[in-house]
């Protein structure tokens, strides 16, 4: 290898996403006017440099790489408008340079190096490292890793590069920023290379100074081995026909450092992995993936800012002005009391922070300082809401006609121009109504999005229809569609959704083309590969009920097909009980969906077989222990409210076998418990029958455990009803009273359990009765006449025996 004609080439050490290294890179290329131009990124994109440069594409975009395997991987390649890959580009295609693309490409990305991905962030930028690119979804974790930048040269959180711990040593990042006497290193890189006015030289000989210095701290063999790989595209590429001069490489700092060093080994390269299937495309990208204040580490805390910057010719003043001026409407706007005169003073207060620190112009930490000081007046609450917007920004890009999209791409952003769905990087929330067969499909839309993992919107919460029917709960505001049972999904007047386009979506749509054309062949391919996974009819069934808020017919038959199947031999209530749950939210509530060839019909029957087959493992199903059978006093519950909802089944069936359940002494107490309150509700048994069946219960005979347990399955379904029944009550405070103090202390931990569900309306009525039952309420009557006749020993006599009967409740309650 060549390395005297490789470090004779025009090397052009680069930041990434850095408004003064794509202008001074510029003025640089101007100067020596390459004939060939050869820039950091995935050799394999190379073809889509054209497209890239396009007049109908604009930033921020990104190659996408990904696997086509049929495993679930990508990395991205940023590019915003100030990018130096991306001026070197437009600059080569306006002067008629030849340009390419040299690093490793996507497919040795991707591969694993030593246990983990390649990746082509660079060991020596604080701020280069990857971070997932859709961290506040967290769905598309399974997408490997986003490899989101390639950066060399600079750039963090703001904090300094990584902090060192105590007794560590500290990094060089950070040495950098203490020995110029700078507070972070971002502040370093600013007054450093960000806002002087370089001339080409004095800067490329800087920046190559600076990451000669660091490049040597911390590992960066796979880095080394991509110097190798790098410097022979170079001199491939160049051949005999170009001599160094002809050449510009616009590469990271670190990669360009290490060229002008000669410090190269091409041994090396064979260290890199081979690579696994690839292919790359172009997508939009977005300033919010950019920020590092939103959890991506680029060396760009505030693209729109640098936007500003880099449309001024890098002039760092008019863009802090701009910024000031937008957030002096925003207070305004929002009854804040802001002035000219505000913003003029904080542009002052700004340029004399920078003056004071020795930077040439003022930076993002100074307009946030300022900003706080003078029109925020000390409060920096307002800064985090309103300042950030305006100097992160919420610019997504366009990829221009040249790059054709795959039909799940063409069929995403088709729906949401039709269906007036959310298109921008910034969450945005509405409600669906499900009475409309518009909003129906766009229900539809979003579920099969769901279904196939495409982060986009994410469910927010319902109103359901009708009264309670089948399994219903409360929702949460903001609760993940898959955290909600998908009959509750299905159960609903409305839906609320919130929804937020990112990179990320039109990666996932990207990767997904290898499970079909369509969202709806995708989610059924997902729903079928989740059947085929499925051992219990309660599984099954929630394929199902997926399935038709998918409105995928193909796998709704499939999976009413398996749920019969599964039925026949299950044996495990709660799995049973679970399909009676959806079989019974599709009778009633699936004629807002389309259930296609299903037919009502085939529910009905299906509802109607599975619920026979549930009743009959009741009583198997309740015996063990509290943890063994509760998942079982949920399906209880479960087939209670079928059996009160839905006319169809044997209702007669279950209030026998839940009537077994009461008399029985070979299953759980709590479960027979459960029972007794659940028929007590129902009114199947009366106030007289339920105060013998808890007298006998808890009765002297019975042990003192299994009878507080008894209580506390009791308890469970409905304590206020219980609790305002006096012969309920009567029977339960003879029963406390009648356990033996021996025995007491291994009760009382059932009892407090039991008792803890108690809220104060239950307590009232609870303690109403048993001074009722203790025949308290009399002398509490007749305390006026002695308060009257100061008969106080009487007086005294009748608060003895209340404050033992609180002193009973206090100690259960």
């Amino acid at each position: 290898m060549d390395l005297d004609r490789l470090a004779a080439v025009h090397l052009f050490p680069v930041r990434h996403h850095s408004p003064r290294s794509s202008a001074t890179l510029r003025a640089y290329l101007d100067e020596v006017r390459p004939k060939a131009i050869f820039v950091e990124g995935p050799s394999d994109a190379t073809p889509l440099l054209e497209a890239l440069v396009d007049p109908k594409t604009v930033p921020p975009v990104a190659i996408l790489g990904y696997r086509t395997d049929g495993e679930p991987a990508s990395s991205l390649w940023p590019f915003a408008a100030y990018s130096p890959e991306y001026v070197a580009v437009k600059w080569a295609f306006e002067h008629g340079a030849r340009v390419e693309l040299i690093d490793i490409p996507v497919g040795t990305t991707l591969a694993p190096f030593d246990g983990a991905p390649v990746g082509h962030d660079d060991a020596d930028d604080p701020g280069g490292h990857e971070r997932e690119i859709d961290e506040d979804r967290g769905e598309h974790g399974e997408h490997g890793d986003e490899h989101g930048e390639h950066a060399d040269g600079g750039g963090d959180g703001g904090d300094g590069g990584p902090a060192s711990a105590e007794g560590e040593q500290e990094s060089i990042y950070a040495a950098c920023a203490r020995a110029r006497g700078f507070r972070s290193f971002e502040e370093f890189w600013e007054a450093s290379f960000e806002a002087p006015r370089y001339d080409p030289g004095p800067f490329r000989e800087a920046l190559l100074a600076y990451a000669d210095l660091v490049r040597s701290d911390g590992d960066r063999l796979i880095h080394r081995a991509r110097d190798a790989y790098m410097a022979r595209s170079i001199l491939e590429r160049m051949g005999p026909d170009l001599a160094p001069h002809e050449v510009a490489a616009v590469l990271g700092a670190a990669h360009a450092a290490a060229f002008a060093a000669r410090d190269v080994d091409p041994a090396l390269e064979a260290r890199l992995p081979a690579p696994i299937p690839c292919a790359v495309t172009l997508i939009p990208f977005s300033f919010p993936r950019l920020s590092e204040q939103l959890g991506y580490g680029a060396g760009n805390r505030a693209p729109q800012y640098y936007q500003r910057a880099h449309d001024a010719g890098g002039d760092f003043r008019r863009a802090t002005l701009e910024v000031l001026i937008d957030f002096t409407e925003h207070l305004r706007l929002r009854g804040f009391m802001a002035s000219l005169a505000d913003t003029i003073e904080a542009f002052r207060l700004a340029v004399s922070l920078a003056e004071l620190r020795g930077k040439a112009e003022p930076g993002l930490d100074e307009v946030r300082e300022a900003t706080i000081a003078t029109m925020c007046r000390g409060d920096a609450t307002h800064v985090d809401g309103f300042l950030w917007p305006a100097v992160i920004g919420r610019n997504v890009g366009r990829v221009g006609g040249g790059i054709g999209k795959n039909s799940l791409q063409e069929e995403f952003w088709r729906e949401v121009r039709e269906r007036r769905l959310p298109a921008t990087d910034a969450p945005e929330s509405f409600r669906l109504s499900l009475t409309n067969e518009v909003e129906v499909g766009t229900s539809v839309l979003l579920h099969r999005l769901r279904i196939a993992k495409i982060p986009y919107a994410a469910y927010a919460g319902t109103r359901a229809a009708g009264r309670g029917g089948a399994g219903a709960r409360g929702q949460r505001r903001g609760q993940a569609a898959s955290e909600v049972p998908p009959d509750e999904l299905l159960r609903q007047l409305s839906e609320t959704w919130e929804a937020q386009w990112t990179p990320a979506t039109d990666v996932a749509l990207v990767e997904k083309i290898v499970l079909g054309d369509t969202l709806e062949q995708v989610a059924t391919r997902l729903l079928e590969e989740d059947l085929a996974a499925c051992h219990t009819t309660g599984e099954a069934a929630d394929v199902l009920l997926n399935a038709v808020l998918a409105s995928s017919a193909r796998a709704a038959a499939s999976a009413l097909d398996a749920c019969d199947r599964f039925a026949a031999g299950d044996s495990d209530l709660p799995s049973l009980a679970r399909a009676c749950r959806a079989f019974a939210g599709l009778a009633s509530f699936g004629s807002s969906r389309s259930l296609s060839s299903l037919g009502d019909g085939v529910i009905a029957t299906m509802l109607e077989k599975t619920f026979a087959r549930a009743v009959l493992r009741v009583h198997g199903g309740c015996t063990g222990s509290d943890e063994a059978v509760a998942p079982a006093k949920e399906a209880l519950r479960t087939l209670h409210d079928v059996a009160l909802s839905q006319p169809i089944v044997d209702r007669a069936a279950w209030f026998e076998a839940a009537r077994a359940l009461v008399d029985s002494d070979a299953v759980n107490p709590t479960a027979s418990g459960l029972a007794c309150g659940l028929l007590y509700l129902a009114q199947v048994i009366d106030d007289a029958e339920v105060a013998r069946i808890v007298g006998l219960r808890l009765g002297s005979a019975a042990p003192p455990e299994a009878a507080a347990s008894f209580l506390a399955g009791f308890l469970e379904v409905n304590a206020l009803v219980l609790v305002k029944s006096r012969p309920v009550v009567e029977a339960l405070d003879a029963f406390l009273g009648g356990i033996l103090p021996e025995r007491f202390k291994d009760t009382l931990p059932v009892l407090r359990r039991a008792f803890a569900a108690l809220g104060a309306t239950e307590r009232r009525y609870l303690l109403e009765n048993v001074l009722a039952a203790r025949k308290l309420g009399d002398k509490a009557r007749a305390a006026q006449a002695v308060l009257l006749e100061k008969d106080r020993e009487k007086l005294k006599e009748m608060s003895e025996d209340l404050s033992q009967a609180m002193d009973d409740l206090d100690d259960l309650l």
